[in-house]
This record gives C-alpha cells, sequence and structure tokens, in this order.
C-alpha cells in the first residue's frame, strides 16, 4: 500500500470517529438537558413547598384561620402553573413518525411497553464511507394530545404510579399510626358504616346518577361512558379529606367523638374506594362479556372487593405484629437508629408484598400503621419512638402538601384535560348527594341503636366535612386514555380544589353556624399526637366538673368490642409487647411451656402499671384485666428460670 493510499485511508477513519464521537457529544448534551429540566421542575415544587411552608408561618403567626396550608398549596400550584403553561419559553419537543411494519403481529390497539427504535445497521457520511448505528428502547409514557408541547409541560408532570409507590404510603400509614386512641375504637360501629356501607353506597348513587346525566349530554361525550366508567367515577370521587377542618377542629379543641369519626371514616374509605374502584375495574376485564349488567360478574366482583380487603388487611396486620415480635424479643433497641429503620423498612414492606401479590398496599401499609402503633410503638426505645412519631408527621405534611401543588400545576401543564361544563356540573351535583346519602340515612339507622345518639348538627358537620384530596385525584389520575378518564380527571380536579378552597376555609363558620362547642378544654390523652388538643363532650358536665364514669356505660358496649378487649389485653399485647399480665399467668395451662418462651424477663419484673404510664392506647381495652400483683418472684412461676439461663450463656426471654 502506497503512503498517499494509507494516508487517504487513515484521514477517512478519522473523519468517521470523529462523526461518532460528535453523536456522542450531541447525547450527551441532550442528556445533560433533560437533566437540567428535572432539576428545573424540583426546584419549582421546593419552592412552592418553601412558599407554603413560609405563608402557615404567617397565618399562623397572625391567627389567620380561614386558608389551610393544603388550601395555600394549591392556590400556588395554580399560579405556578399558569405561568409555566402561557409565560415560559417554547421549547419543542423533537420527534420521528414511526409506524408499525404492516405484516406485524403484535395488537395494534394495545400500545407496547417497550419501542425499540432501529436505525439502519449503517450510517452514510459525508465522506462516503459507513459507520455502525445504535438501537434505542423507548419506554411507554402515554397517549400525544399535541406534538408541539413545551418540554417543560411534559417534565412539570409526573407517573402517576408515583402517586401509588412513594407519596401515598407515608399519608396513609402516617394516618394509622396516629388512630391509637380510644375514642376512635369507642366510635368504631359508626366509622366503620360510614367508612364502608357509606363509601360504597355513595359510589353507587353517584355512579347512576351520572349515568343518567352522561345520557343527557351530546352524543359525542355519552357515546365513551358505560355505566362501569360512571361507576368507577362514584368510587373515585367518594373517599374524603377533611384534613383542613379536622386542623380547625384540633385548633378549637372541638367535640373528640366528631373529631374521630371524620377522622377515621377519611382514613378506612380511603382504603376502601381503592379496593371498590380496583373490584369495578375487574368486573369488566374478568367477568363481563360485554360490560353490561351481570348476576354472576357482580357477584364475583364483590367477591373480589372482600377478598382483596381482606387478604390486604391481614398482611399489614402480619408485618405490624411481626415487627413487633422482632422488636420485643431482640436488643436491637439498644441501637436507635437501627431500630428505627427496621421500623420503616417492615412498615413500607408490608405495601410492597401486598402489591405484589396483587392486592391493595394502600390497605395493608393502614392496618399495619394500626398495628405498629398499638403493639410496636411500645416495644420502641424512647429515641425511636420520636424519631418515628416525627419522622411519618414530617413525611406527611410534604407529601400532603406535594400532592395539592401538583394538582394545582398539572391543572394547566398536563395535557390530557378534558373540560366538558356540562360533565363538571354533574360532578359536582352527584358528589355532593352522595355525600347526603352516605350520612344521613346511616346516622338514622345508628341512632336506633346508638348511646349517645349522632346530633343533628353533628351529621351537619360530617357531611360538610366531605372535602376531596389526594386519593380521588391518585385514582384519577392513573388512567387517562379515554376521553371518559380524562373528563374524570378534569372534573375531580375541579371538585378537589373546590372542596380543599372554599369549603376548607368555611369550616369555622361551619362550627358556628351550626353552633357546635369549642374551646372546652384539653384532651385526657397522654400522647402528643395530631389531635391531641381536643376533648369528648359527650361526657362532660355542664358545669366543668371532671368526668365520671356512668354506670351504665359498661353495658352500652358492644358485646364485639368487649371481647377483643380481653383478647388485646389478656393475649395479643403480652405475645407482642412487653406488657402484664404475662401469659403464664392467661394461657392454659398445658401452654405453660410455650408461654415462658413467649415471655421476657421485662414482663415479669415490671410493675403493673409501667407500661400504662407510657402507652397512650392501653385505656382501648374495653375490659380492663383483673389486678394482678405488682411484684411476682420468677422462681415460683417458672422454677429453676434463672439457672437455666446462665446455662444457655446468658440467652434471657428478651434475647433470642
Amino acid at each position: 500500500m502506497s503512503p498517499v493510499v494509507g494516508s487517504a485511508f487513515f484521514l477517512f477513519y478519522l473523519l468517521a470517529l470523529c462523526n461518532a464521537s460528535g453523536a456522542d457529544i450531541a447525547l450527551d448534551a441532550k442528556a445533560t438537558l433533560l437533566h437540567r429540566i428535572d432539576s428545573l421542575n424540583l426546584l419549582i415544587y421546593t419552592c412552592l413547598l418553601t412558599l407554603t411552608v413560609l405563608t402557615i408561618w404567617v397565618f399562623k403567626h397572625r391567627r389567620v384561620s380561614w386558608l389551610h396550608e393544603t388550601g395555600l398549596a394549591v392556590i400556588y400550584g395554580l399560579i405556578v402553573g399558569a405561568i409555566i403553561r402561557y409565560a415560559s419559553s417554547t421549547n419543542q419537543v423533537t420527534y420521528i413518525d414511526a409506524h408499525p411494519a404492516p405484516d406485524t403481529k403484535y395488537n395494534l390497539s394495545v400500545p407496547p411497553d417497550i419501542l425499540r427504535f432501529r436505525f439502519p445497521d449503517k450510517i452514510q457520511i459525508s465522506s462516503g464511507d459507513t459507520v455502525p448505528n445504535k438501537t434505542y428502547a423507548y419506554s411507554f409514557r402515554g397517549e400525544i394530545v399535541n406534538l408541539e408541547q413545551n418540554e417543560i409541560d411534559l417534565k412539570a408532570t409526573f407517573d402517576p404510579e408515583i402517586f401509588f409507590n412513594i407519596i401515598l404510603p407515608p399519608i396513609i400509614f402516617h394516618a394509622g399510626y396516629c388512630l391509637k386512641r380510644k375514642y376512635f375504637f369507642r366510635n368504631l360501629g359508626a366509622i366503620l358504616t360510614f367508612a364502608m356501607v357509606g363509601t360504597a353506597l355513595s359510589a353507587l348513587v353517584i355512579g347512576a346518577l351520572m349515568y343518567g346525566f352522561v345520557q343527557l349530554m351530546p352524543a359525542s361525550l355519552a357515546s365513551s361512558f358505560t355505566f362501569l366508567d360512571t361507576l368507577y367515577f362514584g368510587a373515585l370521587i367518594s373517599p374524603t379529606d377533611p384534613l383542613t377542618v379536622l386542623a380547625i377542629f384540633s385548633q378549637l379543641k372541638v367535640d373528640v367523638n366528631l373529631y374521630a369519626m371524620i377522622f377515621g371514616e377519611s382514613v378506612l374509605n380511603d382504603a376502601v374506594a381503592l379496593v371498590l374502584s380496583g373490584a369495578i375495574q375487574n368486573y369488566e376485564k374478568r367477568y363481563s362479556v360485554d360490560g353490561g349488567f351481570e348476576i354472576t360478574a357482580f357477584l364475583a366482583a364483590i367477591g373480589d372487593f372482600i377478598g382483596i380487603f381482606s387478604l390486604s388487611l391481614l398482611v399489614g396486620a402480619l408485618l405490624g405484629c411481626f415487627t413487633a415480635l422482632m422488636t420485643k424479643f431482640t436488643h436491637v433497641r439498644d441501637w436507635p437508629l437501627l431500630e428505627s429503620a427496621l421500623f420503616v423498612l417492615m412498615s413500607y414492606a408490608a405495601f410492597l408484598i401486598a402489591e405484589v401479590f396483587e392486592l391493595t398496599g394502600v390497605v395493608a401499609v393502614l392496618f399495619c400503621g394500626i398495628c405498629q402503633a398499638h403493639y410496636t410503638y411500645n416495644n420502641l426505645s424512647s429515641d425511636s419512638r420520636n424519631r418515628t412519631k416525627q419522622l411519618f408527621e414530617l413525611l406527611n405534611f410534604l407529601a400532603e402538601n406535594f400532592i395539592f401543588t401538583y394538582i394545582g400545576v398539572s391543572m394547566f401543564t398536563f395535557p390530557k384535560h378534558h373540560f366538558d361544563p356540562w360533565f363538571i356540573i354533574a360532578g359536582f351535583l352527584t358528589s355532593t348527594l352522595g355525600r347526603a346519602v352516605n350520612i344521613y340515612p346511616l346516622s338514622f339507622l345508628l341512632n336506633l341503636g346508638r348511646k349517645p345518639p349522632i346530633p343533628m348538627n353533628f351529621q351537619h358537620m360530617l357531611f360538610f366535612s366531605g372535602l376531596r384530596g389526594a386519593m380521588s385525584f391518585a385514582l384519577a389520575i392513573r388512567n387517562t386514555v379515554s376521553e371518559a378518564r380524562q373528563a374524570m380527571l378534569t372534573t375531580t380536579s375541579l371538585i378537589v380544589i373546590a372542596t380543599v378552597v372554599l369549603q376548607g376555609g368555611a369550616a369555622t363558620h361551619a362550627l358556628a353556624y351550626l353552633r357546635i362547642p369549642t374551646g372546652q378544654g384539653q384532651n385526657d390523652e397522654n400522647e402528643a399526637l395530631p389531635y391531641r388538643d381536643v376533648r369528648s363532650l359527650y361526657q362532660a358536665t355542664d358545669s366543668g366538673r371532671p368526668e365520671t364514669p356512668r354506670s351504665g356505660e359498661a353495658g352500652e358496649k358492644a358485646r364485639l368490642a368487649r371481647l377483643w378487649g380481653a383478647l388485646d389485653s389478656r393475649l395479643l399485647k403480652p405475645l407482642l409487647t412487653h406488657a402484664r399480665p404475662p401469659l403464664t399467668e392467661t394461657l392454659p395451662g398445658f401452654l405453660s411451656p410455650l408461654a415462658r418462651i413467649l415471655t421476657t424477663t421485662r414482663q415479669y419484673t415490671q410493675a403493673d402499671n409501667s407500661l400504662r404510664r407510657t402507652d397512650s392506647d392501653s385505656d382501648l381495652c374495653l375490659d380492663e384485666p383483673q389486678p394482678v400483683p405488682t411484684s411476682i418472684d420468677p422462681q415460683q412461676l417458672w422454677p429453676g428460670l434463672v439457672d437455666t439461663r446462665i446455662s444457655v450463656e446468658g440467652i434471657t426471654g428478651s434475647n433470642i
């Protein structure tokens, strides 16, 4: 080969390398731009949350009560969303039209999960030579509405799965972790009735009424809705999120029974609505042939609802109890940081396990939080107790305000809104009627056997507290492929914004108008959880004297609640915590070997009321156990106990 030919070949090779490196440089520049946009997106929400926090401080300092932080977050989100939508510079997204091959065997009615965009194997460069090309994979994002969208519009929206897998779990867990209050269990019958029966009834009423309204609308919209679509809308708009009202209740020290009913219903109906919406989806996907009503499909969907809810509850309860056992029988409490990490990871694992097995993670993490509060909390060190309470309170605050901020921003930046005035008006009307059907008929039925009954002004406040929030929005934004689902998202977002800002701001005036007493003193609970400043007016005397138990109070409690109280105080708490009496005194004699293994030294040696001082939820046991001696000789209960522990190299009942 001559030197001239060799030089020319080398020159062409360098040109090919330059072209290849130029492509890599362009890809790096694109990645850098996307990183900057992601950072700008997160910075926007960080600034919004910071502004919300500072405004909340000003409002609290000035004693402003007509607007809650969630309402502030929504308003700030609307302002920033409008700025992003109409004032930001245009930066078009580059795109190439790609069409599937005519002979493809894939079902073209369903988009693929990943699209492999294969360029020609060789690319011709200006010099005439060819260089190897690459194949790129694109993940499915959703239906394209506007090809000329600003790129920040796309980046200002998040994958809906982020809400379900990251944002919602700490919110729901925090609600369950704060449920350990005796007033919740005293009103458990009313709470379960409103949350389960009422939510299902509300969804059915809203779905039926919306279907009737839709049939009266223009044919273009009516043709895109089926009865299952409107029933799904009823399920997603039925859960309540009265965070604003509850904050005002706590500030004004409103009756704790009213607080417990509103708070408990809002926690449980989130879980019920999520399972109910899944059952409605399964009805059409698994059972119904044409989407119409079939009795067998209907019964199968009911079976799905009961089965999924029960199994999810079981998963969460088992994980909570397992965590309690680990914290009881190990010395992890000697390292509070590790103990807190174990607590958080086990709690989140409940959500993930339920989702992996096609159950409902929200239900699992809710009841895991209840069990963690009722049992595991008593085994934690003082550092871990404070750390976990403050951590989940912080996560709940940030997550709640982030969702409401995002609701405001997405009204302008989310590309799949469908504004139909008639559907929006019908949505507001039917959601109001559905809430009324939830409260008033069921309150009438409850009052037939409830002592004391739910007063009419309490019923009106229960109706007024039906604000919609995070769960409704998360369910609506999860699927926006069809025109019907896009109309549901828009209507749901507007209902959430209106109820949070308007109803939440009018809560104080509603209390005054309904003549619900406020400012009646402190609650008798020990622990400083969110509603620590409210007290019961059911049992307060007119003269303000200390409460005294009524002679017939025990007889008014449900038999099921009394049985649960006995089971909890004499079996579950001694098993899962260091509570007394020990299992060696409560279990039958033939189970005494097992009882000795499951009883720790601390349970034998501590005073009988030592746990009660740290466990604010100990008074949930409606049938208190009989007093036991405050000092017990372990040798009397288990002969040779001390010698046995020495012989196994110091391993005690509290260290396995």
